[in-house]
């Protein structure tokens, strides 16, 4: 699946701005907010920017460290949109959760756009009773809204390192699987498994 996004310009105040000027900012604005903010570092960030985290890692470690430390306030999360809505779905309510650059995004996470899905599961349902007969299950670097699809319909998400149990855990409950949005991540595990391909339908 391949989706349309349109997303806001970053901030453009900043981009004038040198590498000192920017250091200083970041580091004045750290000491004025203490032990309220947290900053995380995903492992692919520049070194200009992951020498002021907190934390580095990978997405779903962040998230979980965000939670764990719930008396922070305010969550900097410094990568790209589905990182940040992770991070805000596991944290605390009186945690903010806040995405430097609005723009960051994931041409994986956005492969699937939720109409595009809605629209796959419609076609589905016209085949065969979807809720009872597919299971939905998402790759966890996805938007939050595919996410909440799986959920409204029983399904499940899965890493990169657990899709091959997250697959065997769908069948045991439903004859077909419907995974989405990272294509690959599903065809790998699936030819790792023995699935024969013609078996493996992609939703164009």
């Amino acid at each position: 699946m391949t989706a349309t996004v349109t997303l806001p310009k970053p901030i453009t105040e900043y981009q004038a701005l040198s590498a000192d000027e920017l250091f200083c900012r970041t580091v004045s604005a750290k000491r004025v907010l203490g032990e309220r903010v947290m900053i995380l570092g995903h492992n692919y960030q520049r070194d200009e920017v992951i020498q002021h985290a907190d934390f580095r890692g990978d997405s779903l470690l962040l998230a979980k460290l965000a939670a764990e430390r719930s008396e922070r306030p305010y969550i900097v999360f410094c990568g790209v949109h589905f990182m940040a809505e992770t991070a805000d779905i596991l944290s605390r309510s009186q945690q903010t959760v806040i995405l430097p650059d609005m723009a960051a995004g994931c041409s994986m996470a956005d492969m699937a756009a939720i109409e595009q899905v809605d629209q796959c599961w419609e076609a589905l349902d016209r085949v065969v009773p979807a809720d009872e007969t597919v299971m939905p299950a998402v790759y966890v670097n996805s938007a939050a809204v595919l996410k909440a699809f799986c959920g409204e319909h029983g399904g499940i998400t899965c890493t990169s390192s657990n899709a091959k149990a997250v697959i065997e855990w769908c069948w045991a409950r439903r004859e077909k699987i419907l995974f989405f949005p990272d294509e690959h991540l599903g065809r790998n595990t699936a030819n790792k498994m023995g699935i024969p391909r013609e078996q493996m339908i992609v939703w164009d």
